[in-house]
């Protein structure tokens, strides 16, 4: 078995990772209940009898909730901590009166935004920190000197980002001293750019592709690890309604379920293992609450190791639509 990217830089983690999105009740800054710390110490100890060590945060997850009520978490269960890797992004900025929402990837604004993960969360430090969305301001200068000084402070041991391209990953890289290991980006069976963009070099349906030329490639032999957020792409492929779904996702959906009968394992196995089959070695992220679906989640990696040439051609092709060129 070939290793994972992050096993590169020294990080021993799971093939998947638990999105921490679903926990804290809601986006407004109302309280968090006795409720919402019991759902996530059951979403929790699920993920880790599944095999998941890796949880995924951003600072504006449920306006912070989602890193607090984790917080109140940990704090119950410390030991819960040394089994982790955390990580979380920061970088969006909701709107605030006249300002529209933006991204920020100023000095002030991201050493601001880890001291909230790191008080939230209640560690001393992050595991790693993702650049949520490229700022068109951004300066690789500024971006450098604060990314410097989070690492020499221990704030945070390792970085990346998320939603970006070669070219903007690269144009940071020049500045820093310290490597981007992670790029998040929405990846799924529904959402099939990533392979589109190949494919379609020299064809004119590659004009209504959108994913950035060589990305793939460039974290691959960068030992970027990529990320797949929506991997699961709410459940259209793995049982949940599709009432109005195009015949695509009908006819996928059935292969998948078909598929997962036949090797005794989830549908949700079926499509993450489809993701992780790719040779750029996909970490999805889960973002269920669902106890069961998490738990139905853990046989994926064998899924993928098992997975023929000609299945996962079955399923890619079946989720196009139309017959590769």
């Amino acid at each position: 078995m070939k290793p994972q990217p992050l096993a590169h830089w020294g990080l021993n983690t799971s093939r998947l990772v638990f999105g921490c999105m679903g926990l804290g009740g809601d986006w407004t800054n109302g309280p968090i209940t006795k409720e919402h710390v019991h759902q996530a110490e059951q979403v929790t100890e699920a993920a880790l009898e599944a095999g998941i060590s890796m949880f995924d945060h951003a600072d504006i997850y449920r306006s912070g909730k989602a890193e607090l009520v984790f917080g109140q978490m940990l704090k119950a269960r410390p030991s819960l901590r040394d089994n982790m890797i955390i990580q979380s992004k920061c970088g969006i900025r909701f709107a605030d009166g006249d300002v529209p929402g933006r991204y920020d990837f100023s000095k002030q604004y991201i050493l601001n935004s880890v001291e909230g993960i790191l008080k939230r969360l209640g560690i001393e430090t992050l595991d790693i920190l993702l650049l949520h969305r490229p700022d068109p301001l951004m300066e690789p200068n500024e971006v450098a000197e604060v990314i410097e000084s989070l690492y020499t402070s221990g704030k945070v041991k390792r970085f990346g980002v998320s939603n970006m391209s070669a070219a903007q990953i690269r144009f940071l890289q020049q500045a820093s001293s310290q490597p981007f290991i992670v790029n998040q980006l929405e990846i799924s069976l529904a959402h099939l750019h990533f392979l589109d963009q190949g494919v379609h070099i020299n064809q004119e349906a590659g004009t209504s592709v959108n994913f950035a030329d060589g990305l793939l490639e460039h974290c691959h032999t960068e030992h970027i690890q990529v990320q797949a957020w929506s991997p699961l792409a709410k459940g259209i492929f793995s049982g949940q309604p599709i009432d109005g779904a195009s015949e695509a996702v009908r006819q996928t959906a059935a292969l998948v379920a078909k598929l997962a009968q036949q090797k005794e394992t989830s549908q949700e196995a079926i499509v993450l293992g489809w993701l992780m089959r790719h040779p750029s070695r996909i970490q999805p992220v889960i973002g269920t609450t669902n106890l069961q679906r998490i738990v139905a989640c853990r046989d994926a990696e064998r899924q993928a190791d098992l997975m023929t040439r000609e299945e996962w051609y079955q399923l890619y092709v079946s989720a196009r639509g139309v017959k590769l060129p």
